[in-house]
Parts: structure tokens; C-alpha cells; sequence
């Protein structure tokens, strides 16, 4: 069920975005009365996960603790026994509460619908190392005295870190901070059932926001229990620019397939997840065809980029590279600075606007490669072979790419990554065309976060763009980075750049 993007790509109309629509819904919200939850969505694997290594953390550090507090700890004959119990006993609690659902966000919301399931599996654990230690005959080596002790003491932390966890986590939440934030797409009869089934779920972890749909009559009506309709399909993607909005769920039926295609043309350029509702089809698929969002069966059409826990190891990726990156590249930055100072009257650094994630406008820094008086911010003109507006010093930095070395500033402030889409200015042209006219779906490549090198630049297709197909190739090895991304591709963009930077026929 999943449509194909690149079909999508060859269909979808070019979307030209208003930046004012921050102050616009702004606007509208306040006059819709529309209360959204604040603060940043955490997939809940990225929770569960980051409680597990802490919990495999406060284990272990039970087990060595009462083992400090043993009063034979000094004449423990084989210590590495110990160590190899407690790490067991803390590795295999939480392979064995994974296997039992019991790092679900319901789960670790609610411990004490699943206190018999946690007391359980720990009594297992302890069990199962007693039973081996009696089999291969270690026990000798072992005290009893502290094993007990250790099985009764890290219960208790076991399950009162599940009961804090679980309050702090609902404190934090109450007013759905780290709830999904998911907008439905169609009104009427469908969404009525959708927001029902929502209603009567457990700890979905989404909040609705709102409806939005295309028509105007009795088949959506203004208000759907209690979710209003905030506007059309092309306002939906003003609102998901200006708003944080997670998840889209559309409510159509799966056999409305011509209305369905018409709204993924023009949707699936957002950096969002894209589900269809499967609520009351009578077309059944298999069982693992289907996601779920508390009770709601969900088919899942298009997933955000780099999955649950990219952005983060993206982020560390981002953050740790570029501070090395900096240090080590400090003499480098220094030259660069003296021989653009000495060069020409002006600035050192130049700071231009460009689409950030999403189209949010950012400020890009890059050392001033042209004459003060000559800059051009808004790269209406692009820069050709001999371009008189450029120093001296200008032409090598550009060829090298040493002008983009301050864009490192924009990675460790979180608005550029080190690998992803190149940035563009906003009235970047290819043959006289802004680039968003000349490349159907050219937004997509918004869908993450623009990056100081990209898979286009070390396979060729960096500097002037003074055709349309160039920007195509280009927008397509875009896509391409942001369908198949992994760290490892990553990494390997980083280890071929500076390969890539020899190549200069098309930098100037």
C-alpha cells in the first residue's frame, strides 16, 4: 500500500510557500481556539530505549553496591564471578522485559497493570542464574547471603524506578508534550469514527490537532466531535511549515484511490509520518500490514525521514564531527580570515538566507567571497566562470569550498547537519527559473535538515547550475540521500568530500 515516490515525484504541482505563515496561523489559532501541546516529540522507541540503558545502568549498579556493602567482599576469591552474575542478571532483565511488552509507552506509563509481568520475569532472572550457578557447580564461589540480598534490594529499586519514571514521565506530559502531535485529513462520517476509536484507546500518546479537507458541505462539516476544521489541503501545508505536526492521518477509504493520489501528490513532500485510517474498510490485509495508534488500525503510507532513532545519532553525529572539525581546522580558519581581511574592504564572514528544514528560512555564515559592494544575499545572479564580483581570494576559496568552513557554527547550532541536502538561497535560479519551478517535488529535499556536504556534491553535481537539468540530477541524488540514509552513508559522504573538493570545473 505503500505509493511509489518517485511516481509521486513525477506527478506532484510545485508549492510555493509564504513565509509569513508563522504569524498567520498564529493568527488563526487564536481565532479558532485551537490549543496545541508545546515542546519537542520523542518517538517513544527513542524513550523506551534511552529507560532500557538506564535500567541496565541502575541494575548493575544494585548488584556492585551490595556487593561493596558484603562483609567478605574483601576475601572474594573469584570477584569475576560476581561480575559476570550482575552483568547477566542486568542484561537479561531487560531482554526478557522486551520480549514481554513491558517497555511499551503504555507499559512504562502504567506499571502497575503490568506489576505481576515485572516481578515475574526479575524472580525468572534470578532463578534461572541460580539454577546454572547449582549446574556447573560455581556456587561455592558465590554468596548466598548477597545474592538474596541483591534479588530483594534491586526488586524494590527495580520497580520503584518504573513507578518514578512513570510519574515524572506523566507530570511532564500533562498538557502532551511528548505526545505525537497528528492532524486528520478528511472530515465527515470517517474522521467521526477515527476520533472516536482515539477516544475510547489507552495512552495513544498523540494529540489531535485539527481536520483539514477540501470540501465545504454537509460531508464535512465545520466541527467533528469536538475537532474543528482548520482549513483546505493547501492550508495544511502552510500549517505543518509553521507547526510542529508529526503524524497525518488520512481518513478517506482506501477505495476513494483517485482522491487518495491527489492528496499524496501533494503531501508527501512534508517531513512527516502519513498514515490511512484502515477504520471500517472491509478490505483486510495481513496483521503486520497494519500500524496502530491505541485502537486504530493504520496503513502506513510514508515515514518521516531517518526513522525513530536517527535524529538523534544524526545530531551526535552532527555535533561531536564539527567540534573536532573546529579544533582542528582553527589555523585553517585564522588564514582564511587574515587573507579575507587583507584582500578586500569588509567583513569577514557573510551571512546569507536559505531553506533550512522544512523551508524554514536560516542564516547561513560562509567566509565573503565577493566585493563588499557586489554581494549578492539573495543569489539572484548566479556566479559564473570570471565573475568580476569576485576577490581575489574569493575564486580560491570558492574553488577549495573554504568559504563554506563557517558553516560549521550552523551545525553545532542545530539549523545544518554535516551531510544532507545543500542549502539554497531563496531565489536560486537554473537557466533563469527559480529551482522550485524548475523540478517537480523540489521541496522534498526539505524533509531534513541541509547539510555542508551532500551525496549530489561527491558524485559531481556541485557549483553553477546553469541548466535545469543539473538542478535535477541534483534534487535527485537529494532524494536519494534522504530514502537511504544511515550513518554509515553518512560517513562515507564525509570520507569522499574531500576527494570531491578536487574536482573544481564547476565551482567558481
Amino acid at each position: 500500500m505503500r505509493p511509489d515516490p518517485k511516481k509521486l515525484r513525477s506527478l506532484t504541482k510545485t508549492v510555493v510557500l509564504s513565509y509569513d505563515d508563522q504569524e498567520l496561523w498564529s493568527k488563526r489559532r487564536d481565532a479558532l481556539k485551537v490549543d496545541l501541546p508545546s515542546g519537542q516529540f520523542l518517538a517513544p522507541k527513542v524513550i523506551a530505549g534511552l529507560f532500557r540503558l538506564a535500567e541496565i545502568f541502575l541494575l548493575a549498579l544494585a548488584g556492585f553496591i551490595n556487593l561493596l556493602r558484603y562483609p567478605g567482599v574483601s576475601s572474594v576469591e573469584n570477584p569475576w564471578a560476581y561480575v559476570v552474575i550482575i552483568g547477566t542478571v542486568s542484561l537479561g532483565v531487560p531482554i526478557l522485559m522486551q520480549g514481554s511488552g513491558t517497555y511499551s509507552l503504555a507499559a512504562l506509563l502504567n506499571p502497575f497493570r503490568h506489576l505481576a509481568r515485572l516481578i515475574g520475569t526479575w524472580s525468572l532472572v534470578f532463578c534461572v542464574v541460580a539454577l546454572l550457578l547449582f549446574a556447573l557447580k560455581t556456587g561455592a564461589d558465590v554468596s548466598r547471603a548477597w545474592f538474596s540480598t541483591w534479588a530483594l534490594s534491586g526488586l524494590m529499586l527495580f520497580i520503584a524506578g518504573r513507578f518514578l519514571f512513570a510519574a515524572v514521565m506523566r507530570h511532564l506530559n500533562q498538557n502532551g508534550a511528548f505526545n505525537r502531535r497528528a492532524v486528520l485529513v478528511g472530515g465527515g462520517p470517517h474522521a467521526e469514527s477515527v476520533v472516536a476509536t482515539l477516544e475510547n484507546s489507552y495512552d495513544t500518546g498523540v494529540s489531535l490537532v485539527g481536520i483539514f479537507d477540501d470540501r465545504n458541505d454537509d460531508r464535512s462539516p465545520d466541527e467533528t466531535r469536538g475537532m474543528k476544521k482548520l482549513g483546505t489541503i493547501p492550508d495544511l501545508i502552510d500549517f505543518v511549515r509553521s507547526t510542529r505536526v508529526d503524524t497525518l492521518i488520512i481518513t478517506f477509504p482506501v477505495t476513494a484511490e483517485d482522491r487518495l493520489m491527489a492528496i499524496l501528490h501533494q503531501l508527501w513532500i512534508l517531513p512527516v509520518d502519513i498514515r490511512l485510517s484502515a477504520q471500517g474498510q472491509k478490505l483486510r490485509y495481513r496483521p503486520r500490514a497494519y500500524s496502530y495508534i491505541g485502537n486504530l488500525a493504520l496503513l502506513d503510507l510514508f515515514d518521516r525521514p531517518l526513522g525513530d532513532w536517527g535524529p538523534l545519532f544524526k545530531s551526535i553525529e552532527d555535533k561531536v564531527i564539527a567540534t573536532l572539525a573546529l579544533v582542528l581546522l582553527s589555523p585553517v580558519f585564522a588564514a582564511v580570515a587574515l587573507a579575507v581581511k587583507l584582500d578586500s574592504k569588509g567583513p569577514v564572514f557573510f551571512r546569507q538566507k536559505r531553506y533550512g528544514f522544512n523551508n524554514e528560512l536560516i542564516e547561513v555564515y560562509k567566509f565573503r567571497s565577493m566585493f563588499a559592494d557586489k554581494s549578492d544575499a539573495d543569489a539572484r545572479k548566479l556566479v559564473t566562470k570570471g565573475d568580476a564580483r569576485v576577490t581575489r581570494v574569493g575564486h580560491f576559496i570558492r574553488k577549495t569550498s573554504l568559504d563554506e568552513l563557517p558553516q560549521l557554527f550552523n551545525v553545532l547550532r542545530g539549523e545544518l547537519s554535516l551531510v544532507g541536502p545543500r542549502p539554497h538561497a531563496t531565489q536560486a535560479s537554473a537557466a533563469g527559473s527559480l529551482y522550485e519551478s524548475v523540478v517537480d517535488g523540489y521541496f522534498a529535499r526539505h524533509k531534513v535538515k541541509p547539510g555542508m556536504t551532500g551525496w549530489a556534491q561527491i558524485n559531481g553535481w556541485r557549483g553553477e547550475t546553469d541548466t535545469e537539468a543539473k538542478i535535477e540530477r541534483r534534487v535527485e541524488h537529494d532524494l536519494y540521500y534522504i530514502e537511504n540514509w544511515s550513518l554509515t552513508f553518512d560517513l562515507y559522504i564525509l570520507a569522499r568530500t574531500p576527494l570531491a573538493l578536487l574536482k573544481t570545473e564547476s565551482a567558481y
